[in-house]
């Protein structure tokens, strides 16, 4: 509290008033209430009130942050977080909730690397009906791209918690639609998921549509299973290129920091001599670059990026997966692993 005002004598100025009231029963309150009521640059009184509102703001702020804090360990610990959070109410208002959405807990990727447009299922081996780079002609990669779809949907089968997201973004400027649209369309063609008659799809199963390259496949399908579930996956299963195991094991899931306990690879590669050169080639133009740029952010392997996004397309889980913001914008100048919160490790 300020000094107590004085007069020309350095008498304090409220002593008379205290000697003449000493005797009365409320002398305490009326020295307090002369003390407060004394001139100053800022008065005792009004010193008083704003130590109040000081305290009072702190109170309450502590509360908030007491009761943030305890919500978002008892969400994080399920792995499971507001299916609200952060998206606007015009959006929120046409999600239909889905309690067998929100009990599925297994995520399988299948990683797109080229778009289909056929229309013919008996004749997805046709290399004329995909879209396909001078490299993956020849040697057996459109087989594999069908085996890739196949296993997904075989794991899909086998749990009955998965959720088979296709993931690859419209990256071909010769085709308008997506690699993850593309093959779900083939799978159903297919008739792979087995529908009965009159369905469509099924609900297990969807499409991640903004990926363009293996890194924002796995990151990109966590985002899309909490936009599509309203929780975070507690396992992750990858279905996608043999010759790809180390760089998503070793390079992307610890980008994340994914536990390893509970992330599973299933690989099937070309065949013959083709299966030789994808294999260098992935150590050459994907592994190495990974190990020096785990982010995917940076020169050569942001170039791949920007070469993939002819229609300019950006993803919308800033909003969908609030949770993972930061992690969205993490590319340090340095090789340095994502150091902030994550919904699965913490």
């Amino acid at each position: 509290m300020l000094p107590t005002a004085r007069s020309r004598n350095g008498r304090p100025v409220y002593q008379r008033n205290v000697h003449l009231s000493f005797h009365g029963s409320l002398a305490p309150q009326r020295r307090i209430l002369d003390i407060l009521r004394t001139r100053s640059r800022v008065t005792n009184l009004g010193l008083f009130f704003l130590l109040a509102i000081t305290c009072l703001s702190l109170l309450l702020n502590l509360s908030y942050y007491i009761s943030a804090s305890f919500s978002s360990l008892r969400l994080g610990s399920s792995l499971s977080y507001d299916y609200d959070h952060d998206i606007p109410g015009d959006i929120l208002s046409t999600l239909a909730p889905s309690e067998e959405l929100e009990a599925l807990s297994h995520l399988v990727i299948v990683p797109g690397h080229s778009i289909w447009h056929g229309s013919d299922a008996a004749s997805r081996l046709n290399e004329d009906d995909w879209v396909l780079e001078p490299y993956q002609k020849g040697g057996g990669r459109v087989a594999a791209f069908f085996e890739h779809i196949t296993k997904g949907v075989e794991i899909l089968h086998q749990d009955p918690k998965a959720l088979l997201i296709f993931s690859g973004g419209q990256t071909r400027l010769s085709s308008t639609t997506t690699e993850a649209e593309s093959y779900m369309r083939l799978a159903l063609k297919a008739n792979l998921f087995k529908l009965p008659a009159g369905a469509a799809h099924s609900p297990r199963a969807t499409t991640e549509d903004f990926a363009l390259d293996s890194f924002q496949n796995l990151l990109f399908s966590i985002a899309r299973f909490h936009e599509y579930t309203g929780r975070y996956p507690e396992n992750i299963t990858v279905v996608g290129y043999e010759m790809k195991r180390e760089r998503f094991t070793k390079l992307h899931r610890a980008a994340l920091r994914w536990p390893i306990e509970r992330f599973h690879y299933v690989g099937a590669d070309p065949g013959g001599q083709e299966g030789v050169e994808a294999q260098q080639g992935e150590r050459k133009n994907g592994f190495l670059p990974y190990t020096s740029d785990y982010y995917g952010c940076h020169s050569f392997l942001l170039a791949k990026r920007r070469q993939r996004n002819p229609f300019r397309r950006y993803h919308p889980y800033h909003t969908s997966a609030a949770e993972l913001k930061t992690l969205f914008d993490w590319c340090p100048d340095q090789n340095k692993l994502f150091t902030g919160r994550l919904p699965w490790y913490g």
